[in-house]
């Protein structure tokens, strides 16, 4: 059996947490650079607010409606996603942070040791939606199911649906056929929209009308044994099981990093300072998941919705890398700006940059030859565990930034000259963030004074 923890509205949630002012506003959180909606309150979506929107096209609109705005403020949400996961992940045999704001549960074995005051999973659930709000102030809803499909789509009920009390248990056969018939194809976990048009139009609208098909059908139409998994699911059988967490033990088989620049940039120092402070904090996460990187990709983007810009928008640019699989921030560094010289057209407005690792594994495993290179040598480590003063350079500067903060101790490349001539604070590629609010439990002067 399995739960689906989901935050509510979790980004406009934190910000309700430190000012209570917001409970019964509309509220709106933006993305980077104050781009575009990425969270609502129930009293925006009611205003007919739609995620993704971009702000410069709704501002007059959220004017007109008292609508309070903020920056986004990963600081603070990735905090509270903190504390909200350590309850659920002391609480249950098992969890897997599926998001910031999501996470699986593992209530398999759970019934039978649950005491008379939590007789039932439904009971559990709502104790625990209680407890994680008591805890943290963030209000959730629990779906629980025997698969994990049916829990996202009994949580997503929950959510519509105020008269559930934010939990659903689906705990029987005839439970589950009414959630299905509840949900639009469109809405089950794993159909894209591109599936979605396909389905619809051989007379598949709802989950329950995809439970019904055949194995071999799904296989045909669903892309081969991840849709016939995905149909025995919505059946009650389940396919999946827990998966490594987002929490430092997920293995992940790239890393990204991009942003869109604060201001639109021409001066190829600029766009390179950029590149290098993305690559280092993918560079970060790399190592924080014990791996190296094979491939390195960067690649620059024009702005697509200016009328006067003519096509290609983007361009990249992706090497393997010659000297072998590394996490090194400084060997990548060279190599990133290798990439963006070759991509680089002088005289373009730039409006964002990005960079990925990919073919990531760990050091311990025997490195991919070519198919007509010589082996290396073998060399036995003195030791278990062989550290470079590189890798321990690398170590010290993730140390130094868990402690002081990000970016404490940094690449020089990341900071232009001219910016550090005219005496600027701020990186000309850094995204805007007029209305962010402070962060109010991961920095010593932003603590809330109670007087």
């Amino acid at each position: 059996m399995f739960g689906l923890v989901d935050c509510n509205n979790f980004y406009v949630s934190c910000e309700r947490v430190f000012q209570p002012r917001l409970e019964g506003q509309p509220v709106v959180v933006l993305s980077n650079n104050d781009s575009c909606i990425i969270s609502r309150s129930q009293e925006a979506k009611a205003l007919g607010l739609k995620m993704g929107e971009p702000y410069f096209q709704v501002r007059e609109q959220l004017r007109q409606h008292g609508v309070q705005v903020f920056s986004s403020n990963y600081a603070l949400y990735g905090d509270m996603s903190r504390r909200v996961m350590h309850y659920l992940g002391q609480t249950v045999p098992g969890v897997e942070i599926y998001s910031i704001d999501e996470a699986f549960l593992d209530l398999g074995g759970l019934q039978r040791h649950l005491t008379p005051y939590l007789g039932k999973l439904d009971e559990l659930a709502s104790e625990i939606r209680a407890q994680v709000k008591q805890r943290t102030g963030i209000p959730t809803c629990v779906g629980v199911a025997p698969t994990k499909t049916l829990a996202k789509l009994a949580n997503r009920l929950a959510k519509k649906d105020a008269a559930l009390g934010g939990v659903l248990y689906l705990d029987s056969p005839e439970r589950r056929r009414w959630a299905l018939g509840q949900v639009a194809i469109g809405d089950v976990w794993g159909i894209g929209r591109q599936y979605a048009h396909k389905l619809t139009a051989v007379g598949i609208d709802s989950a329950a009308d995809l439970a019904k098909v055949s194995e071999a059908w799904a296989r045909k139409m669903l892309g081969g044994v991840v849709g016939a998994r995905l149909v025995r699911e919505l059946q009650g059988y389940p396919c999946a099981g827990l998966h490594p967490s987002e929490d430092g033990t997920l293995s992940r088989q790239s890393i990204s990093c991009s942003r869109t620049f604060g201001r639109p940039l021409t001066a190829q120092a600029d766009v390179l300072a950029a590149v290098t402070s993305f690559l280092s904090r993918a560079a970060e996460k790399l190592r924080r998941q014990g791996d190296q990187a094979y491939v390195l990709t960067v690649y620059v983007q024009k702005n697509r919705f200016d009328s006067r810009v003519p096509p290609p928008y983007s361009r990249s640019a992706t090497l393997t890398l010659p000297g072998g699989p590394t996490a090194d921030t400084l060997v990548l560094a060279r190599y990133a700006a290798h990439l963006l010289a070759r991509v680089w057209e002088p005289g373009t407005v730039y409006h964002k940059a990005g960079v990925v690792l990919d073919g990531l594994e760990p050091p311990s495993s025997g490195q991919q030859l070519g198919l007509f290179a010589a082996p290396a040598a073998v060399v036995v480590p003195p030791a278990p565990v062989l550290v470079t003063k590189r890798a321990d350079l690398m170590a010290q500067v993730d140390a130094l930034n868990a402690r002081y903060g990000r970016g404490t101790v940094r690449l020089g490349s990341t900071v232009p000259a001219l910016a550090v001539m005219a005496g600027h604070t701020r990186a000309p590629w850094q995204g805007q963030a007029h209305w962010q609010s402070p962060a109010f439990t991961t920095r010593l002067e932003d603590l809330l004074t109670v007087r």
